[in-house]
């Protein structure tokens, strides 16, 4: 048995252009943000967290910036 053997074409030859389109689903973009949107309130909201004795840097800097976007309203 004998195999086809393939030519390459020129690329100069396609008619269409080369970019590809990718297509996502909705949810592929929504459940990040939304985990994203979760993840920050939790640290902007450290009420249940009775364990930690300072106050962390990160929850003071989140805190300002809030504060912030709501002068800024």
């Amino acid at each position: 048995m004998s195999a086809r053997a393939h030519t390459r074409r020129d690329p100069a030859e396609r008619a269409e252009p080369a970019a590809v389109e990718i297509q996502l689903p909705w949810w592929a973009i929504a459940l990040p943000a939304v985990a994203f949107a979760a993840l920050l309130l939790l640290i902007l909201n450290p009420v249940d967290a009775h364990a930690a004795r300072g106050e962390p840097v990160v929850t003071h800097l989140f805190e300002r910036v809030r504060e912030l976007l709501a002068s800024l309203q």
